[in-house]
């Protein structure tokens, strides 16, 4: 036991030293970046090709989408009009920061202001493994249960923002909208939430809005 807990600790410390350099590598570049995670289908690849949609006439915006296998995602966010650079992980459960850093070199930084990188879909894992983005966003939708933050506190209690998919929804299935936003608030204060619907937009423009005051602060720390 005592062995393996060693081996851990020098796997999640040799990843924190390479989510250290991809940090300062993105942040000189001014880049902004997002680790979004979350179950399967809450809506990652949707929110990415909404975000797109939404923003890629203002900003230029890039996608590392990590997956298990298949690059079904990254050419769905490629369609959309993002640069996207797929990373298959074959079979773990999560991106790490070396994989993250083999995407940042298929990249041009310089022609990138916002970088989302689409993690496995799971709520175990990737809360571990800090890749070395700048924030890290987790999409619960309404379809998973309202139960998910008190079934998954390691998740909710290492994010920034939460979003919230799919609450076109909410007539339909058993959802308490004020439970799951008090589990959230008693893990993490702190934490921004934002309610949505990749399918009719609905509580996008909010989203929007976050991300154009983000990237507009990172630009605002290079000139500096």
């Amino acid at each position: 036991m005592t062995r393996r807990v060693e081996v851990v600790e020098d796997i999640l410390s040799a990843n924190d030293h390479l989510a250290a350099q991809n940090r300062e590598r993105l942040e000189a570049a001014g880049v902004f970046s997002v680790n979004l995670m979350a179950s399967p289908g809450a809506g990652k690849t949707s929110l990415i090709e909404r975000t797109a949609a939404g923003l890629g006439s203002e900003m230029r915006l890039a996608v590392i989408d990590g997956d298990l296998a298949t690059s079904l995602d990254a050419d769905r966010a490629a369609a959309a009009g993002a640069q996207a650079v797929q990373i298959n992980t074959g079979g773990q459960c999560h991106l790490d920061a070396a994989m993250v850093r083999r995407g940042l070199e298929e990249l041009d930084l310089s022609q990138v202001e916002l970088l989302l990188v689409e993690n496995v879909g799971n709520l175990v894992c990737p809360s571990a493994f800090d890749l070395g983005t700048r924030t890290r966003v987790l999409i619960a939708s309404v379809p998973e249960g309202d139960d998910k933050p008190f079934k998954y506190p390691g998740s909710y209690h290492s994010i920034d923002v939460v979003l919230l998919n799919k609450i076109d929804l909410l007539p339909y299935v058993a959802f308490d909208v004020k439970r799951f936003l008090h589990g959230v608030e008693v893990l993490n204060p702190s934490l921004q939430s934002f309610l949505v619907s990749c399918q009719t937009g609905e509580g996008l423009e909010a989203w929007f809005a976050w991300l154009r005051r983000e990237v507009a602060g990172m630009r605002a720390e290079v000139v500096r």
